[in-house]
């Protein structure tokens, strides 16, 4: 059987992409930790891990553990503090989009704050990894950015902009040099079949989960991308339908709730929706 230690040594290095700084994060040396993964892929019989001097990467078969040894290590938490009575209210699950996570961060505290006896998870990351969180049962609240189609309990539109740098232009280059989120990521399509309908030959330049990191890339010259408004820097310029490139009004900011009538559930999705300016639907 997996131990909790291993899995989260695993769920370290998945994470921070480094051995280094997973040693640090679970308080284990570097060789421990390698050991420990080492373990789990003689346990599973295939590489967890994809391992070069430069850089480490999961595996299609790391990703499909990944999942489990995050469930395991929250249901060993909850059970301890269950058995502790520790949070006699139980246990809130939310899951954010990554550049939600430190703007809501004073609205979070301060409800926790208000419910001392209740344990509040949050889980920042990418929209697929929100969504399988949802599906998995493993979030009573999500606040996601999807295409229009489920119907949530509140959402409002999620404009996006075609930016570019301002110093250093892309969109001339050919093939144009293309910054976006990895596989199954938000508006990865849309930026693909809009260059494919001008004939445009385009490449990967830039790649990332961070909506941050995507927005300074595109700023600085390393290509042109489709993010939200909000994240439009100074050094941007804004290309539209003169370029060729057409409006993209199909996706929104959602909100679900497992369980809307409970209280607790219910007093916090209302914070998030009164912060994310949300239509109830």
């Amino acid at each position: 059987m997996f131990t909790p230690q291993q899995l989260l040594s695993f769920v370290a290095v998945c994470e921070t992409a480094s051995f280094t700084r997973a040693a640090e994060r679970v308080h284990l040396s570097q060789s421990t930790v390698s050991q420990q993964v080492r373990r789990l892929e003689e346990m599973v019989g295939k590489a967890l891990l994809s391992r070069s001097s430069h850089q480490v990467q999961i595996t299609e078969e790391g990703e499909k553990l990944l999942g489990y040894a995050r469930r395991i290590i929250t249901l060993n938490g909850e059970a301890h503090d269950v058995l502790s009575d520790k949070w006699r209210d139980g246990v809130l699950r939310l899951g954010v989009p990554e550049d939600f996570a430190a703007p809501t961060a004073g609205l979070l505290a301060n409800f926790s704050r208000e419910h001392p006896h209740l344990r509040l998870d949050v889980m920042s990351g990418m929209q697929v990894e929100l969504r399988r969180a949802w599906q998995r049962e493993e979030l009573d609240i999500m606040l996601i950015k999807q295409l229009h189609g489920e119907r949530p309990l509140a959402a409002r539109p999620e404009p996006l902009l075609w930016l570019d740098s301002a110093a250093h232009p892309c969109f001339e280059q050919a093939p144009v040099p293309l910054v976006m989120f990895p596989q199954q990521g938000l508006y990865r399509e849309e930026m693909c079949q809009t260059l494919d309908a001008l004939g445009r030959s385009w490449r990967i330049s830039y790649s990332s989960a961070s909506l941050v990191a995507l927005a300074a890339a595109s700023a600085q010259g390393l290509g042109l991308t489709l993010l939200p408004a909000s994240c439009r820097l100074p050094q941007h310029r804004v290309l539209d339908h003169q370029h060729g490139l057409p409006e993209i009004n199909t996706f929104e900011l959602a909100l679900f709730c497992r369980h809307p009538d409970d209280a607790l559930q219910r007093q916090l999705a209302t914070a998030l929706v009164e912060f994310g300016q949300l239509n109830w639907q």
